[in-house]
């Protein structure tokens, strides 16, 4: 494997693919999804364009590779954003020509079940950028977050160094995308409470590797676009985030605990650990649910970490997982975690 390679970014006025290699939720919910289009055109600038599984709910794994092959093909399109996530993403893998995307390199933008192709996309030899769906981040309620759209403007658009920051107001309560109500007020937030530093006595800086833990512990499992040799981490940048489905902190420890006797954790100089989601429709938490729901998964980080890799130096509760704002981090480019300065900065 090569190191990653920046593709060129798009400017405004440029064709951008919404592609959606998971699951074709855009046509069960199409308020946050043309809000998102919407959002695409007149705060960004960029012309959307869709492909066939796009909106298409049941698509096929060799309908969305068609798509994603169509989306890379096309010279007019600058960029490859996807709609959101699901949970069978790594039935497309196989699917993919590498060959294809390696020889049209673009930004990808997405997460979750994204991870997936992310992945791929790492082992090709691209800079992709975990974060900035359609759906989730541009279709968000009442305005985009202003955090979520200066990152994910300066992802698009620009190459160099970005200082990401703690978010002052955070949610992780859904609304219901069903009902036309919930696009009409802005929703609401709690008071953030910054990252929380552990073993913070040096500056780190290296390529990022990481996404959705769930989806990476099933790449594990499937022996899927995870470097055999693992020195190819060596300094890296490790960074996680646990999905809507919430994980217990047991699984959340086994997953770790699998990395580490793969001999993964301990090639990482440091880990970045989203702020964790901890509440859903299908367990709408207290308050008090949730905030134990959070420190029992920074226990298992912390007890998982201490066995296999003790002297990283992990951040928790940065925001790029499944809560609001979302920043945007690029899978494959350099990361600097600068502990005695409490610093974290990504190169887009």
């Amino acid at each position: 494997m090569t190191t990653p390679a920046y593709p060129p970014k798009p400017s405004p006025g440029d064709r951008v693919a919404v592609v959606s290699p998971s699951a074709g939720l855009p046509g069960l919910f199409p308020l946050p999804y043309e809000l998102g289009l919407e959002r695409l055109r007149e705060v960004f600038g960029l012309e959307p364009v869709e492909y066939p599984a796009t909106r298409k709910f049941g698509s096929t794994p060799r309908e969305r590779a068609e798509d994603i092959h169509a989306a890379f093909a096309d010279p007019d399109v600058k960029a490859v954003i996807a709609s959101i996530g699901g949970d069978d993403q790594i039935t497309v893998l196989p699917l993919l020509d590498r060959a294809l995307i390696r020889a049209n390199p673009k930004p990808f933008f997405g997460w979750s079940d994204n991870t997936n192709l992310l992945a791929c996309l790492h082992r090709t030899g691209i800079v992709a950028y975990h974060g900035g769906s359609v759906m989730c981040e541009l279709g968000r309620p009442g305005a985009m977050h202003p955090q979520t759209e200066e990152s994910l403007r300066a992802a698009l658009f620009t190459s160099g160094p970005y200082e990401l920051r703690p978010a002052a107001r955070w949610r992780d309560v859904d609304l219901d995308w069903a009902d036309p109500a919930t696009f009409g007020a802005e929703p609401a937030t709690r008071p953030g409470t910054g990252w929380t530093w552990v073993g913070a006595d040096r500056v780190v800086e290296g390529r990022g590797w990481g996404g959705c833990l769930e989806i990476l512990g099933w790449l594990l499992m499937a022996d899927r676009e995870v470097p055999r040799d693992p020195a190819e981490f060596d300094g890296g940048v490790l960074f996680l985030e646990t999905s809507e489905e919430m994980p217990s902190a047991t699984e959340v420890f086994r997953t770790l605990r699998n990395m580490g006797e793969r001999g993964l954790l301990r090639r990482f100089a440091a880990l970045l650990m989203a702020r964790p989601k901890t509440w859903s429709f299908e367990r709408p938490h207290t308050p008090e649910e949730s905030a134990r729901h959070a420190a029992e998964q920074r226990e298992a980080v912390l007890a998982a970490m201490r066995a296999y890799a003790p002297g990283t130096t992990i951040v928790f509760d940065v925001d790029f997982g499944h809560t609001d704002p979302q920043l945007v981090l690029p899978y494959g480019g350099l990361i600097r975690v600068d502990g005695p300065a409490r610093r974290i900065t990504v190169t887009y």
